[in-house]
């Protein structure tokens, strides 16, 4: 049986459970708080799910989704992810991270940052640009004419492989968005972080309430093109 580890169990990494759940994938969930603040969430999902670690979530993964603040991302056990899938949801926020010289220059994209820390791991961005609410509401079985992608990055073509197939039992389609340097163009303040899912675009700030909309791999291509530096 499949198992889908996480580090981090907020608003993505809860949502991603969920979604693990009813696709049949076993869940570790993990927090930089302890197994015991997550008793009442592995209550919710039930027996496919139970908390634990960072490490021990990192381990157990067939995948492994990495959803922590950016400022965070040091403390992810490296060690432990040696030759896994890890799908990276980090964002750079500098009023909540602390000024990041090398990503204010464009020299590196948050995941590299990732990777270059998880130098035994494979990462994949991906899940960093879809409000959570959207991710639960837009999954769709394949082949639903009203199936969504998202994106993803990556600099291994095993790891993209590994991803695209945890997408499809989660209820999307991968949309491949490049390299881990070109993963910039579905970050914060791009047109394809979040936009493409909402119902009135022209509404952004409203993320909470907007109801969420699908969005093809051609939509999403086009928010990628016209994303500018």
């Amino acid at each position: 049986m499949a198992t889908l580890g996480l580090i981090g169990s907020g608003n993505i990494g809860g949502t991603l459970a969920r979604l693990a759940v009813a696709a049949g994938i076993d869940v570790v969930l993990s927090n930089s708080r302890g197994p015991e603040t997550l008793a009442d969430l592995v209550a919710e999902l039930g027996p496919r799910a139970r908390a634990a670690t960072p490490e021990e979530a990192a381990r157990a993964g067939d995948w492994v989704v990495v959803t922590v603040p950016l400022k965070a991302y040091a403390q992810t056990p490296a060690a432990a992810l040696v030759g896994k899938t890890v799908l990276d949801t980090t964002n750079y926020y500098p009023q909540r991270d602390g000024q990041i010289a090398r990503l204010d220059s464009g020299e590196a994209t948050s995941s590299e940052l990732v990777q270059e820390h998880l130098a035994g791991a494979r990462v994949v961005k991906a899940f960093n640009n879809i409000f959570f609410g959207h991710l639960l509401s837009l999954a769709r079985p394949a082949g639903a004419p009203d199936r969504s992608g998202l994106l993803i990055a990556t600099d291994d073509p095993t790891a993209r492989t590994e991803a695209t197939a945890l997408l499809d039992a989660l209820g999307y389609d991968a949309v491949d968005a490049g390299s881990l340097a070109d993963s910039w163009r579905f970050q914060p303040d791009t047109p394809a972080y979040g936009l493409p899912y909402l119902k009135d675009p022209s509404d952004a700030v409203n993320f909470a309430a907007d109801p969420g909309h699908p969005a093809d791999a051609a939509t999403l291509r086009a928010a990628l093109a016209a994303a500018t530096r």
